[in-house]
């Protein structure tokens, strides 16, 4: 059992909430950031080699990759290599269903852990539920009545970040590591217009999904402040979700955690507040 964990990414979607069901746990926690505040907090940061210093002590790790770079592994390997070398045994990483080990972005640092570390899981969660109530979505759909995607009628296994907190709480303090990948979704499979027609259902007044092509949604995500090809490859992997590469559901959640994920309206209703406090029917 893991003695004392590092949450990089602790004040993200999914850290966050690891950080705390750690703590409630009773495990010491430390939290990797960029901006340390808190006493438990450890200042790490993927471009600076030297802030590998934030796994010292550590016996587990939870890693999130840089968001601002595409090449994770070139950011990350130092401070894992270090970290292995001083202790750190387990590593739990937050990748994504899209991404095979081997491939792009975590799907590269997926093969290194799964050559180089002791005891390792990768998380590939589906796309988050929060993306809607706290995420890219949020504020379209409460000016706009509206959501942005080049996802076309493709259907997704949308995922809570509870649930993704859940499993990766697990894989950290098991007794035993997987060593192996899990494909987390929730427990079915949407499309952008289904969506639409539940938010429109949950919060009283219309939703509607606007269908764009690649090159626009690339367009939107520059606007928004992102790189061009960070932008390029996220308007890719919609065109990915329009071929159907992420209609599937799995049992990912319940293997790790022991109970079943949480749907899509269960989780509408209680966003709501996040929509300018619309309630639920």
């Amino acid at each position: 059992m893991a003695e004392r964990i590092l949450v990089t990414g602790g004040t993200g979607k999914t850290g966050a909430r690891v950080a705390a069901a750690l703590a409630r746990t009773g495990r010491d926690v430390c939290i990797g950031t960029r901006h340390p505040v808190g006493k438990n907090d450890r200042r790490l940061d993927w471009s600076d080699a030297e802030t590998a210093a934030a796994f010292e002590g550590c016996t587990a790790a939870y890693l999130v990759a840089p968001t601002d770079s595409v090449d994770h592994l070139a950011h990350m390997r130092p401070h894992l290599e270090r970290a292995i070398d001083r202790g750190t045994r387990r590593f739990v990483l937050l990748s994504a269903s899209s991404l095979e080990r081997g491939g792009p972005m975590m799907g590269a640092v997926h093969d290194w852990l799964a050559q180089n570390a002791p005891e390792w899981v990768v998380l590939r969660p589906s796309w988050f539920m929060q993306n809607f109530s706290d995420g890219p979505h949020a504020v379209t759909i409460r000016e706009e009545g509206a959501i942005y995607s080049a996802t076309g009628t493709g259907r997704v296994g949308f995922i809570d970040a509870g649930d993704i907190a859940a499993a990766a709480v697990a894989a950290l303090v098991a007794p035993a590591a997987l060593n192996r990948d899990v494909v987390l979704t929730g427990p079915e499979a949407l499309s952008y217009d289904n969506v639409a027609e539940i938010l429109s259902r949950v919060l009283r007044r219309p939703v509607r999904h606007v269908a764009l092509d690649s090159d626009s949604q690339a367009q939107r995500f520059e606007a928004q402040g992102l790189p061009p090809e960070y932008a390029r490859m996220l308007s890719a992997l919609d065109q990915g979700i329009a071929g159907g590469a992420e209609d599937r559901t799995t049992d990912g959640v319940a293997l790790l955690t022991g109970h079943p994920p949480t749907g899509f309206r269960a989780f509408a209703e209680a966003a709501a507040p996040a929509w300018d406090g619309a309630g639920s029917e």
